[in-house]
């Protein structure tokens, strides 16, 4: 048999973490693992789950810091999450986690581990390829796990448009089965008609793994939840049937989970609004109070003088009660299941009456916000907890969602490759980087703090010129850059994280500049930026 030093280094060499090394050394029950994502729900919103945060930054631009004029929209109101506060002290927060500008290239990010430029998932109309590898394909096929996926999908790009070509088909991208999942149950668009009124669109093993079935949507209930057909009481219904109906039928037998809400994203269907008063008894008392007083009508698009903010806070709050639901769920079946909870993008700043949602942490709103690189368009809550994570901790490490792909891996005790298949199914290195050292291994990083890049990038198809945008940053300088590597602003996110005051930028960019000089930072980010994201003259 093999020393542990020796299993070490062989799975150093096949690309391994010594991490899972160590975890391989005996047999052990494949742990459980739920992954749980929030639609439009920016770190603005859930602050609370992040004690101090909205504090350290008012200290930052209030009087005793930079004094800048307007630090008094700093701690305004975010959603009401006590489950989410909860869950928060239960295991870690990342507080520099980074997701994409729009929907879809987050999740896409997320099911491969490359960022936007290599899934080709730029945009919230693009679908992904079936020639990617996605993480699930690995759980269910060497890790034996039941894989199910509910709620929102889109990653197979959208519904043709209308007197499209007969070639041309709903959906063409990657559908959950061609990604490793056994079923699916939610709605493959970009967003949802109404919160009542939808299709349901399912997969299993009734459907081929490119094919899927329309349902009629039925009545779902919950403890302390009345039966209703609002889309994401069904979704979290759903989830919780399904996690039961596998502990019964083999309760060896290891389990992976996707809830993917469509809280709190606006709707296709924008009259009487865009955005809805959800069922009251999905809402805590402050949230309902909020909506009586501004005349909503609950469960229902009749929303009176509601504002977009309190909106955005009364379907968060929603949401939140309805991850409640879930977690009691998994927690009366397997409390040492790890859960992870993220946000795809940041909140939204439509620019559009009712549909400017950020009331709380940024200074700065106009032109920010979701669809953005800005820290407003990327910054997003991670939460994770689960076993061997400490609770009530927390890690300043910066990170992207495409890094779930190898933490779950390494969850679920799986090797995690060095390199997936592209757009065209040649080999690429992978972007994603296991955040399981930080969470279970007393690591404080993972990255290199001046070389590793992160990438927020997407483009805008929300406005006539399509901009795309970027932004690239490693552990303490970003670049914010629109159309072009040459048109960028620099910023430090240790002495300004909400990027207030942007530094100059050199002259030109040359090898005699100090190394870790702000100057050196922007040249470096920004050849990154020119080389490897979605600005990049790219073939293949």
């Amino acid at each position: 048999m093999l020393e542990k030093a020796s299993r070490v280094a062989i799975a150093c060499a096949l690309g391994l973490s010594p991490l899972m090394a160590q975890a391989q050394d005996a047999p052990r029950h494949r742990p459980n693992i739920l992954l749980i994502i929030a639609d439009d729900v920016g770190i603005d919103e859930t602050s609370q789950a992040y004690p101090g945060l909205i504090e350290g930054l008012t200290g930052q631009y209030g009087p005793q810091g930079r004094n800048h004029p307007g630090y008094g929209r700093i701690d305004q109101r975010p959603a009401s999450t006590p489950v989410l506060d909860a869950f928060a002290r239960q295991g870690m927060r990342f507080t520099q986690a980074w997701a994409n500008p729009f929907c879809s290239p987050t999740r896409a990010s997320l099911l491969t581990g490359l960022f936007a430029s290599r899934t080709r998932v730029e945009t919230y109309a693009d679908p992904l390829s079936q020639n990617y590898h996605s993480f699930v394909e690995d759980l269910h096929g060497a890790g034996g796990y039941s894989t199910a996926i509910f709620g929102k999908w889109h990653m197979a790009g959208l519904p043709a448009a209308p007197r499209a070509q007969a070639a041309q088909r709903d959906y063409p991208g990657m559908k959950p089965l061609e990604a490793g999942f056994e079923r699916f149950y939610g709605n493959m668009h970009a967003a949802l008609p109404t919160f009542w009124n939808y299709p349901v669109h399912v997969q299993d093993a009734a459907t081929p793994p490119g094919e899927f079935r329309t349902e009629t949507r039925r009545a779902h209930s919950l403890e302390g939840i009345a039966p209703t057909d609002f889309a994401d009481v069904g979704w979290a219904a759903e989830t919780i049937d399904w996690i039961k109906q596998q502990e019964a039928a083999d309760p060896d037998k290891p389990w992976f989970g996707w809830l993917a809400f469509n809280l709190a994203h606006a709707t296709a269907i924008q009259t009487p609004s865009a955005m809805m008063v959800p069922n009251a008894d999905t809402l805590d008392e402050a949230s309902r109070r909020e909506m009586e007083a501004c005349g909503g009508t609950f469960g229902t698009q009749n929303v009176g003088n509601c504002s977009g903010e309190a909106l955005m806070r009364a379907m968060t709050n929603s949401m939140d009660t309805l991850i409640g639901k879930v977690l009691a769920a998994v927690d009366a079946i397997d409390p040492n299941t790890y859960v992870i909870f993220i946000g795809d993008n940041g909140t939204p700043m439509y620019g559009r009456p009712n549909l400017d949602f950020i009331d709380n942490m940024y200074i700065t709103r106009t032109g920010r916000g979701k669809s953005t690189a800005y820290e407003s368009g990327a910054r997003v809550p991670l939460l994770i907890r689960g076993p061997g994570i400490a609770a009530d901790s927390t890690s300043d490490e910066f990170v992207h969602a495409a890094d779930l792909f190898s933490t779950i891996l390494e969850m679920a005790g799986l090797p995690v490759p060095r390199q997936v298949p592209d757009s065209t199914g040649a080999s690429t290195p992978l972007d994603a980087v296991s955040l399981m050292p930080i969470l279970t291994g007393g690591a404080d990083h993972v990255r290199d703090a001046d070389r590793a890049v992160l990438l927020t990038e997407s483009t805008n198809l929300m406005n006539a010129a399509n901009t795309k945008v970027v932004g690239a940053r490693n552990a303490t300088y970003k670049v914010v850059c629109t159309d072009s590597a040459s048109n960028c602003e620099l910023y430090n996110l240790e002495l300004d994280p909400l990027e207030e005051y942007p530094l100059p930028k050199p002259g030109g960019c040359t090898e005699e500049q100090a190394a870790g000089s702000a100057a050196w930072h922007y040249c470096y980010l920004t050849s990154v930026v020119a080389e490897r994201s979605i600005m990049a003259a790219r073939g293949g």
